[in-house]
């Protein structure tokens, strides 16, 4: 049977240029809860919440389906994004195995492991899968890797592929992490190294679309060979390092959160112990041949977005 394909969130930055990749040679359609016109597949506005999922599914006879849809910046309302994130994975696992879909690829994040200051230095996709209750983008990812675990073991029929991206940097890459790079000095914690690894988006395209058309499963982490440091990534941003002790920039989050900034003390440990990703798995085992390394995909971004000062 020929693959028909499903994207959840396929109006975003990877959905929309994943679909369009696939279109060239399977049936796609979208759905997100917004539209966009540069699409070559249709694109239905849809809540990955909502009950006709499972309709839909059986309806267009879809063998795969692609979720991507998710909160990426926290609102103030926790509940709705967990609602979202979580209950929306949820509703989206019951639909594929009541509607038969063959197989369910999931970008899940790096975030899945959380912030911990025990993390390995590299980071397998054996490791436990912690999150971060501070963090609710963290805290969601560990929670929906639970709960694909369990449809795992209690619907082996779904073939499950689950990507786990770090930091994906291209042309058009604008995210809270982005920002940092865009400042006219570049962060740093005094005794945290804070690495950084990058996966260039078209080497995270390349690879879905790979795992689709080899009908792949299994756990692999997204990211290129190597990482950079905050005073590496100074260095090739030509702009001043700027170290700060831990207990200041935690007294100047709990400011910035006092003044209604969308921040706080609690996230200096996003900033001091980042998940370093190993791709041993993602090269080895899944067979993927990464098209650029971490500092390749970085020195890519600031010169496409004239970043370097």
């Amino acid at each position: 049977m020929s693959k028909r394909i499903l994207i959840t969130g396929a109006a975003g930055y990877i959905g929309h240029q994943l679909g369009n990749r696939l279109a060239r040679d399977f049936y796609v359609i979208g759905t997100d809860i917004r539209s966009r016109d540069d699409v070559d597949f249709p694109l239905q506005v849809m809540d990955i919440r909502d009950a006709g999922l499972t309709e839909l599914l059986k309806r267009e006879q879809i063998t795969h389906v692609v979720h991507l849809a998710s909160i990426l910046q926290a609102s103030k309302d926790r509940e709705r994004d967990f609602d979202i994130d979580v209950n929306g994975t949820h509703n989206v696992l019951k639909a594929c195995v009541e509607a038969g879909v063959q197989q369910l690829t999931v970008t899940s994040s790096g975030a899945a492991y959380g912030y911990h200051p025990d993390n390995p230095a590299w980071i397998d996709e054996q490791d436990a899968i912690r999150g971060n209750r501070e963090f609710a983008y963290s805290d969601h990812k560990r929670q929906i890797e639970e709960l694909l675990a369990r449809y795992r073991r209690e619907h082996p029929a779904l073939a499950q592929l689950i990507f786990r991206p770090g930091t994906v940097l291209g042309t058009e890459t604008r995210n809270q992490i982005t920002n940092l790079f865009e400042s006219k000095r570049v962060l740093a914690i005094k005794g945290s190294d804070s690495p950084f690894v990058f996966i260039w988006d078209q080497d995270v395209l390349a690879a879905m679309e790979m795992g689709i058309r080899e009908d792949k499963q299994g756990i692999f982490n997204m990211a290129g060979d190597g990482a950079l440091t905050m005073h590496e990534i100074a260095q090739r941003l030509n702009k001043p390092l700027m170290t700060v002790s831990p207990w200041l920039l935690k007294s100047a989050l709990q400011v910035a959160k006092w003044l209604g900034k969308p921040t706080g003390p609690e996230q200096i440990n996003f900033l001091r112990y980042r998940p370093v990703l190993s791709n041993r798995r993602l090269k080895e085992e899944f067979g993927y041949q990464l098209q650029k390394t971490s500092a390749e995909t970085f020195e890519y971004f600031i010169e496409q977005r004239g970043l370097r000062q």
